[in-house]
């Protein structure tokens, strides 16, 4: 199947060749699916049911065979043979079809009908026919064969259905002879004769069918035993009467239970046909005698025979049970008349009180009746208030939804902005998060040097307070309490942690106000920052000789 693949494209991979036979079987089913569902849901077969669907699994199977008939048997063209299908296969399909959408309940079959369903069957024998010669061996002939009829019958069933169950070939007035009529004829007249034959009726039911056979068996053996008695009566030698009385005692049991088989004792219907069929058995020789010339004799003995007397009396107890019961049901019913008759005088008179009650209702409801008719225009005008208050939610709700709308799309168009500015941010983030990171390097630097120098600075401010008290032995202001302030002033800079003392501090050495405790911080201050202007350079060059030497 593939080589033509390969010769087409030589280049193709290996996995071509089961590739290719997959997708194609892919490809029939995806297009059967499709048919079959365009099938159920089209016109031409609505309301058939499922198994039109069925059935052209059947017409597909014939089709095969009618192609092979066609092409291998008759040797025609593919052209001709699908227009061969088409007068077959396709013609009795469509008169099918055609037959069950033409048929009306109401109608039933009509002539038209009739003869489309026999023009379509016609048509399924021959495709039998010619399936039959296609097929490829005996054993599928049959098989073969009967496919057409299938896929025809499951359309006969949705047709019978739909027409109530009317067989075409029932009994119709003037009904004329043909083909199809003899053939039915012959086929009834066959199996009448083979129930006949068999003694059989085709109307009784499987279980009158089991009881008369059971009648029947036990009026045979009745009559063997009778037989034998008689035989036993007549015997003259002592071997003859003992065999004659084992074959009756063998016989008498036989019967017994062919008796409470039957039901004789307990069925009125039985016994009447053991009754019978013993006329039957026992007087065989006088209908044989009879004088059929004689016809009051001839159906004085056939109602006698037929036990017709015992039919009568056995009809007449019937008849007067039947009678009795009547009488009791009819004594039944007058008693239920007579009660029913006084619960009706009851409801009478339960119905006069609700028609008085009825009637002051109704004169309430006239009353109320114009109230209620101004409630109802108070209603209508109500409702027609909601109405014009539901068209203006209305259109209320739709400015609102237009404007929900128009906010949405700018809160979208923001949102995009927030957050191409948001990217923007988070990159001006990282970069300055770097130089963040570089200048806390840099501060660091910077500290450890500021920390150098301010050591330097400790030490130099200690030889500067050293040299300046031995340089400077004058006391720099007049006054002893501010010149004592002074070296407090001094000594706190110098030798402690750097920091000055306060007013309130000066103030309570000193014994002075803490007013003037300020103005001599801001005095101190000024001295202190001339002092060091003055002789840093001295004191740097005394640091710097003590060194050298």
């Amino acid at each position: 199947m593939t080589s033509w693949l390969f010769d087409l494209f030589p280049g193709a991979p290996g996995w071509l060749s089961w590739a290719a036979p997959l997708a194609a079987a892919v490809l029939v089913l995806a297009l059967v699916a499709w048919a079959v569902v365009r099938l159920r849901t089209s016109g031409w077969l609505s309301g058939i049911g499922p198994q039109a669907v069925v059935a052209l699994g059947g017409v597909a199977v014939s089709v095969h065979g009618l192609w092979g008939f066609a092409t291998g048997t008759a040797g025609l063209p593919a052209l001709l043979a699908v227009a061969f299908i088409a007068v077959f296969d396709a013609a009795e399909m469509t008169l099918l079809v055609m037959m069950y959408r033409a048929a009306d309940p109401q109608v039933g079959w009509t002539p038209e009908l009739r003869l489309m369903h026999r023009t379509a069957w016609l048509l399924v024998g021959f495709s039998a026919s010619m399936n039959a010669v296609h097929a490829p061996n005996w054993w599928a002939r049959p098989v073969l064969a009967a496919i057409p009829g299938l896929a025809a019958w499951l359309i006969e069933l949705q047709l019978r259905s739909k027409l109530h169950h009317e067989r075409p070939d029932e009994e119709e007035a003037g009904g004329r002879p043909g083909p199809v009529r003899l053939v039915v004829l012959l086929w009834q007249h066959a199996w009448a004769a083979l129930f006949a034959m068999l003694g059989l009726d085709a109307r009784t039911s499987s279980s009158a069918i089991a009881r008369a056979a059971l009648a029947q068996r036990a009026a045979l053996r009745v009559y063997r035993l009778r037989l034998a008695l008689e035989a036993k009566d007549a015997a003259d030698r002592p071997r003859s009467l003992r065999r004659s009385r084992r074959q009756v005692e063998r016989l008498r049991g036989r019967a017994q239970k062919a008796l409470a088989r039957a039901d004789v004792a307990i069925d009125s219907g039985q016994s009447l046909a053991l009754g019978r069929r013993m006329a039957e058995l026992t007087r065989v020789e006088d209908v044989a005698r009879l004088d059929y010339s004689d016809t009051p004799t001839v159906v004085a003995f056939m109602e006698d025979l037929a036990v017709t007397p015992g039919v009568e009396r056995l009809e007449a107890s019937a008849l007067a049970e039947q009678a009795q019961a009547a009488r009791q049901r009819a004594e039944a019913a007058r008693a239920e008349a007579e009660s029913a008759r006084q619960r009706a005088e009851e409801a009478l008179t339960a119905a006069r009180e609700e028609l008085e009650e009825a009637r002051r209702e109704h004169a309430e409801l006239l009353a109320g009746r114009q109230d209620a008719a101004g409630q109802v225009d108070a209603a209508r005008q109500e409702e027609r208030a909601a109405r014009q208050r539901a068209d203006d939610a209305r259109k209320e709700e739709e400015t609102a939804r237009q404007r929900a709308e128009e906010i949405l799309k700018d809160a979208q168009r923001k949102v995009a902005d927030q957050q191409a500015l948001l990217d923007t941010l988070t990159g001006q983030v990282k970069d300055l998060d770097a130089a963040r990171q570089a200048g806390q390097e840099t501060l660091k630097q910077v500290s450890d040097q500021i920390e150098e120098a301010t050591a330097l600075r400790d030490r130099l401010l200690g030889d500067v307070a050293e040299h300046a008290a031995a340089s400077d032995p004058d006391p720099v202001f007049k006054s002893e309490a501010k010149q004592a302030g002074w070296q407090l002033y001094l000594d706190s800079v110098t030798t402690g942690n750097g920091a000055e003392p306060s007013a309130a501090e000066l103030a309570e050495r000193c014994s002075v106000d803490p007013g003037n405790a300020r103005n001599w911080l801001r005095d101190f201050r000024a001295a202190r920052a001339a002092q060091l202007t003055a002789r840093q350079p001295r004191a740097l060059a005394g640091v710097n000789g003590t060194n050298r030497s």
